[in-house]
């Protein structure tokens, strides 16, 4: 181990390849560490000098990394990782923390799990930030790559997200927070309250159903086509807030987690009825990265999601060691 050269170098230069390589983008990358575009390049310069070699590339696709960036990747990232465990403090006082934690969240939890541990933990905590995002498809790979502390999304809804999240990336982590099960809300004057509640009417009817990135189809849907079945879908939203509003202006039915369900009808004047079909309860846990098992500020904050939720919920905890 040469000290020379490692006193001559900057560990900031590090830090940003590293993102850079995640983005391959100068924008985006500048964006991510709250610097300026040409800073960013300054430091892609000093960088190219360092490895001798360009690093990144433009391509018709944007930016692409060489060869050597490939290689030198996958080290910089367990490098950082090592830096950051050994660097953590070994002390955590939430009253003192400035600490930015980052959630990526399906969208019924702002209704249902925010509010049971939110405000708590801003009175212990009142110069944390929560930066929280939209459960999205890359969701596990940004919580490998470091980019979020945690996720909660609701299992089951989805065919491809039922895989997914029974079988998460390796190092992924995950405790149930509660289960639930789907039910449909109409408005108060649907025709619908007038008829039997079956299966026959329940698809005799109109649907507004929420789009999720790049399907459309969830899990009751395959329930359904195993009976030869299909939805009569009027409306796609990109979100269950939306759709709930709408069905208190239309005649379409939503099919949604109940305690969302129950929620909005309180809010809208909507009705609540079971769904007719039989279909898996759906669960809702909470995932991190066992990266993070030694960060005290992410332990705190977990402890206080898990602890403060619902008293009445299987909790339950599962470590993925594929």
């Amino acid at each position: 181990m040469s000290i020379e050269n490692l006193n001559r170098l900057d560990l900031n230069l590090l830090v940003t390849l590293h993102v850079l390589l995640e983005q391959r983008n100068v924008t985006r990358a500048a964006e991510h560490l709250n610097l300026s575009q040409s800073a960013i390049s300054k430091s892609l310069a000093r960088l190219r000098v360092l490895f001798d070699d360009p690093l990144l590339e433009r391509s018709g696709y944007g930016m692409e990394p060489t060869l050597k960036a490939k290689q030198i990747q996958s080290e910089l990232k367990r490098l950082l990782i090592d830096i950051e465990r050994i660097t953590a403090p070994t002390t955590f006082s939430p009253t003192k923390s400035s600490r930015k934690f980052r959630i990526a969240v399906v969208e019924s939890s702002y209704s249902l799990i925010f509010p049971k541990f939110i405000a708590e933990v801003l009175l212990h905590a009142p110069n944390i930030t929560i930066d929280s995002c939209r459960w999205g498809a890359d969701t596990f790979e940004r919580l490998q790559r470091g980019e979020l502390d945690f996720a909660i999304t609701g299992k089951d809804m989805k065919p491809e997200d039922e895989v997914r999240t029974l079988m998460p990336p390796k190092g992924i982590v995950s405790q149930e927070l509660y289960q639930d099960e789907l039910c449909c809300l109409v408005n108060q004057n649907h025709r619908c309250l007038d008829e039997p509640w079956d299966l026959k009417h329940y698809l005799a009817h109109r649907h507004i159903m929420v789009k999720n990135y790049s399907n459309e189809r969830w899990l009751v849907d395959l329930k359904l086509a195993e009976k030869g079945y299909e939805r009569n879908v009027a409306l796609y939203v990109p979100d269950f807030n939306s759709a709930a509003e709408l069905c208190s202006h239309t005649e379409l039915i939503l099919t949604a987690p109940k305690r969302f369900a129950e929620h909005a009808a309180k809010r809208m004047d909507l009705r609540v009825l079971s769904l007719p079909i039989c279909v898996p309860p759906l669960t809702y846990p909470l995932f991190w990265h066992e990266n993070r098992s030694r960060d005290l500020a992410h332990s705190w904050l977990k402890q206080f999601i898990v602890e403060r939720y619902d008293v009445n919920a299987t909790i339950t905890a599962r470590q993925n060691s594929g």
